[in-house]
């Protein structure tokens, strides 16, 4: 938005004005992409897609513009600007028009024209130079229950959709100029005008909070009980974080948990909506997501229900060999002893696999969980 405020770049101009190589599988749909849609996640741009990006670990300087570069073969889950779905693919891409248009890496250009000027200087890029600073032990999930992960890498790539690592006060610095039409003390980063343009929903959003809305410029625009609100939620397997704004109060906050929710993004909306509402003076609505914990504890029941299979299927043998006449004909014996119970753990194993690069850094029982499953369909085909 400073970009477009110092007249660089145009909200409804075609992302290849400013990069003219942008291609996604389907031509037409890459010249229609603009940059209004990457901010408003309209771009028709897949969710999983972004999702599976935070999981290239490539630590090369050009490794965001790699990425984007590899999606000329990617097809679109909806015809461009139809609808809202969101996607960190639409602002690693955004990161590479600010350095097209700005004239310097994304990291510097933030650093020079955002951090800088809010007095932000516990805020960092690299994790080296924030560990060297004091950063917290990040936490990740084995069967609900936190471990350190003191060392997980960061994907290069992916920071200008959320790598950011910072502190609440730092934070609050970043909350007061949007507050206060975009001036943090005697600093103005941004107009008025545009601060209320990032704010202000366009798009109808469904993601699973206990608040529906809108959505802006990365700021999802919820009514709680006639109060409007504006905030944004993020995850990364080490970390989740929650910001919000009420305007008509004047107040502002920020949440930053040295753990992630499973990778699920909607606990950390649920927990961030609630304390909004509660600083908007009102009831928090009533938790919903707390079985997910028990669900994780139950995971080590996969392997145990696939070894009981296996024990089941070889009593199974064991009697058709004593008994001959017991052994069901042969479409019988495929179709119900063993394709169907190869099903699930095929299901699994593929959902898993599809998905491995993520689940890796997300939910690592979940990865050794396939492993397991897959040796135990292994172990079960020869029967």
């Amino acid at each position: 938005m400073q970009l477009v405020e110092a007249g660089r770049v145009e909200l409804d101009a075609p992302v290849q004005r400013y990069l003219p190589w942008f291609r996604v599988a389907d031509p037409e749909a890459s010249a229609r992409m603009t940059v209004r849609h990457l901010l408003n996640q309209t771009s028709g741009l897949p969710t999983v897609a972004g999702s599976v990006s935070l999981a290239d670990m490539d630590d090369r300087p050009n490794a965001a513009e790699r990425q984007v570069r590899a999606l000329a073969t990617l097809k679109l889950t909806r015809p461009v600007g139809s609808k809202w779905e969101y996607s960190n693919l639409n602002y690693n891409v955004l990161g590479l028009i600010v350095e097209a248009a700005g004239g310097e890496p994304y990291a510097e250009y933030v650093q020079k024209h955002i951090l800088e000027p809010l007095d932000m200087r516990r805020t960092y890029m690299e994790k080296s130079q924030a560990q060297a600073n004091g950063l917290a032990v990040g936490h990740r999930h084995w069967f609900s229950f936190p471990f350190p992960a003191p060392n997980l890498p960061v994907p290069r790539g992916s920071l200008p959709s959320g790598q950011f690592i910072s502190c609440a006060d730092d934070i609050a610095h970043y909350l007061i100029a949007h507050l206060n039409g975009g001036r943090y003390r005697n600093v103005q980063i941004l107009s008025a005008h545009g601060i209320d343009e990032l704010h202000r929903g366009a798009a109808g959003f469904d993601y699973g909070s206990s608040a529906q809305g809108r959505y802006g410029m990365g700021w999802f625009e919820i009514d709680l009980d006639g109060t409007t609100t504006y905030s944004h939620g993020g995850n990364v397997p080490d970390f989740s974080a929650f910001m919000a704004l009420v305007p008509e109060q004047e107040r502002g906050l920020v949440v930053l948990f040295n753990a992630d929710p499973y990778g699920l993004p909607m606990i950390t909306e649920e927990i961030g909506t609630g304390m909004t509402a509660l600083l908007a003076g009102q009831q928090p609505p009533p938790i919903r997501l707390d079985f997910v914990q028990w669900i994780m504890r139950l995971l080590p029941l996969i392997p145990l229900a696939q070894i009981a299979g296996i024990v089941a299927t070889r009593r199974r043998l064991s009697q058709w060999h004593r008994d001959p006449a017991s052994r069901p004909g042969d479409g019988r014996l495929w179709g119900r002893h063993l394709l169907l119970p190869l099903v699930p753990n095929l299901a699994l194993t593929a959902l898993l696999g599809y998905l491995l690069a993520t689940v890796k850094g997300i939910w690592p029982d979940l990865a050794t969980k396939r492993r397991n499953s897959a040796s135990a369909i292994l172990r079960e085909r020869p029967m």
